[in-house]
Parts: structure tokens; sequence; C-alpha cells
């Protein structure tokens, strides 16, 4: 199988995203790679909950993170070939269907749900990375 020519890193702001976007670097030297910023909607199990903000008020703090993640992986030549984008949604429908519709080759995240307890599991279902495995029809590589 070839390299992919286009790669998807999605990120929801959680610790050790970092090592999704270094992997997907240096992995994937020639590839294009969209760092997907997920901004989960406040009814949503375990969002940031908590404070309202007006949803164009998250989509801006997410981006700027994502780029701010970016910025602390990448050197600049590394850089040029990633671009930020943001979505709203519920992470286990919107990085598949993302996938999808942007015609990408392969997804790298980082296994989110592996830090849950089984308790919270249990109470909440599987993880996203799981959810993402399932949905989409490109390789997805999930880094724990």
């Amino acid at each position: 199988m070839a390299d992919p020519d286009r790669v998807l890193v999605p990120t929801l702001g959680r610790p050790r995203e970092d090592e999704a976007l270094t992997y997907a670097l240096e992995t994937f030297p020639d590839a294009e790679i969209t760092l997907l910023a997920v901004v989960t909607p406040l009814d949503a199990p375990l969002s940031e909950g908590g404070v309202l903000e007006r949803s164009e008020d998250r989509a801006s703090q997410a981006r700027s993170s994502a780029a701010e993640l970016l910025e602390s992986v990448a050197e600049p030549t590394a850089a040029a070939r990633v671009r930020v984008e943001t979505v709203d949604g519920r992470p286990g429908n919107v990085i598949p269907q993302y996938a999808s519709e942007a015609d990408v080759d392969h997804v790298v995240m980082y296994g989110h749900g592996t830090e849950t307890s089984g308790f919270v599991r249990r109470f909440l279902g599987r993880g996203i990375a799981a959810t993402v495995v399932e949905r989409t029809s490109e390789p997805v590589t999930v880094l724990e």
C-alpha cells in the first residue's frame, strides 16, 4: 500500500494529541495533513460543560488551540504541509464524516478513551477512537 497523500489528525483539546500530529508528520513526510479541531456540543457527554460559551467563541478557541499544538510540534517546513480546520459536532460522528467528505487517505488519532475509567466507559459507551475506527472506511492509526 502506498503512503497516503492526505492525512487527517483530529484534536479535541486533550492531553497527548501532540503525539498523533508528530506521528503523522514523521510517518507520512510527503502527505498533506489536516489538523481537525473538533468542537463538541455542550449537551454531549463529557463535553467542556460547566461554562456556557457562545459556539463561535468555542470554535475560535479550538482553532487557536490546534494552531498552538501545530506550532509546538512542527518545524516551519513541516508546518507548511498542515492546515487547521474546525468542525462542530460529536467526535464519533463528525470525524468519519469529515474523513469521507474531504477524501482523506488515512486518519491518525490518540486513543482518547483509553484513560477513561471502566465505570465511565460502561456508563457512556465506547471510546471515541473505537467509534471512529468502526465508522471510517479509511485506515485509522490509533496511538495509545
